[in-house]
């Protein structure tokens, strides 16, 4: 619990004039309903890093998505258009995605001190968990009445939300890896483990995955190591026999580990593995073209997984038409026992930041498909 004159201190900062925008991550665990609570109590709009997905965006009319290079326009610009951010539970690196400027006045609560101002400058530091900071400090808060703010980040959201669930929609030809991450969230059960590799099945996861209080995702969000996916979904369906476990695996990660594969049979574990298999190291390639380079040593020569899979005793779906998307992603769900889905997809899938600017235009990771806007909406 921070100290009462801290409490104090943030309470008249979010009392004050001006637009409040929130940033959530994944220090907010166990605190929605006081979350909801404080987006009431401001109007304001709810902003969630990756690792914040799973506790934030389910059942929050004020969440208006991701930011990052991996997020999307309208968590952007609701961040970037504030007076007042109010960062709670994140210890969110992206420095260039943080208001600019000196009008703006951050605010952060963290449990751990040392992340206090480590990536953007404050004004108010504030020790203590979030949940029990949220308690004390909503009697001391006032209700705003004007609207107008998380109105035009909600409308923005609906927007962009629609924007990417367009890109998801079946298509004719190559099948599009969004078509595949959104079939598997609609199909999936409501207390899913969900575990995805790094680079794209880490976008495709974050963009089309639906949270909802039960449902886990799980990644290698901060150290970025690859081939995780399928080896966190093993040891999930060991701890959690009961539920559905689904690695959302690039075919990258897969055949790093390809032995590990084994284990579902040997251990009897009825995990569900789907493997993005646009033959190449996606997110290597799309860094090597962004920053210049011809792609080099991205390219694999890769086997029917299906067939592979079925040779070791597992049941292997291959899908290489956007018509057999649904019904393959509902069969492999709903068989008892493990399952390899072969997903053959497009290679050269574009994905672009949630705003280009020349900061941002050449970065490494210039990942995100929504509109591009070149200043916050009016």
């Amino acid at each position: 619990m921070p100290e009462g004159k801290d409490l104090d201190r943030l309470a008249a900062l979010l009392n004050g004039e001006g637009r409040v925008t929130i940033l959530c991550g994944s220090g907010c665990a166990d605190a929605h309903d006081e979350l909801l609570a404080l987006g009431e109590r401001l109007r304001a709009p709810m902003v969630h890093a990756l690792r914040g997905k799973e506790y934030v965006e389910w059942g929050n009319p004020y969440d208006v998505g991701m930011t990052g290079l991996i997020g999307f326009s309208s968590g952007y610009y609701a961040m970037l258009d504030c007076d007042v951010l109010l960062m709670l539970g994140t210890d969110f690196p992206y420095r260039q995605f943080y208001p600019q400027g000196s009008g703006v006045r951050v605010a952060q609560v963290d449990i751990r001190a040392e992340n206090i101002g480590r990536r953007a400058p404050v004004d108010l530091g504030v020790v203590g968990d979030v949940k029990a900071t949220l308690t004390a400090l909503l009697p001391l808060l006032e209700e705003k009445r004007d609207g107008a703010h998380l109105a035009q980040a909600r409308d923005h959201y609906l927007k962009a939300r629609k924007a990417l669930d367009d890109l998801a929609a079946p298509g004719k030809g190559l099948i599009h890896p969004q078509q595949i991450a959104k079939a598997i969230s609609d199909h999936a059960a409501e207390d899913t483990i969900f575990t995805c590799d790094v680079g794209l099945p880490t976008v495709w996861a974050a963009r089309y995955l639906a949270m909802n209080g039960r449902r886990r995702l799980i990644g290698s969000f901060w150290h970025g190591s690859m081939a995780n996916a399928m080896a966190q979904a093993i040891g999930a369906q060991a701890a959690f026999p009961g539920r559905q476990v689904v690695s959302l695996s690039g075919d990258g990660g897969f055949t790093m580990l390809m032995g590990d594969f084994l284990s579902l049979v040997q251990l009897g574990l009825p995990v569900k593995v789907v493997v993005f298999n646009n033959g190449a190291l996606g997110f290597i390639e799309l860094e090597q073209k962004s920053t210049g380079f011809l792609p080099f040593g991205t390219e694999f020569k890769n086997p029917d997984f299906a067939a592979m899979a079925e040779a070791v005793g597992v049941r292997g779906i291959r899908l290489q038409d956007p018509g057999e998307v649904e019904a393959g992603i509902a069969a492999a769900l709903n068989h008892n026992g493990p399952v390899l889905v072969d997903a053959v997809v497009n290679r050269t899938e574009l994905a672009m930041p949630p705003a280009v600017s020349i900061d941002n235009l050449f970065s490494p990771v210039c990942l995100s498909h929504v509109q591009i806007i070149p200043k916050a909406p009016t």
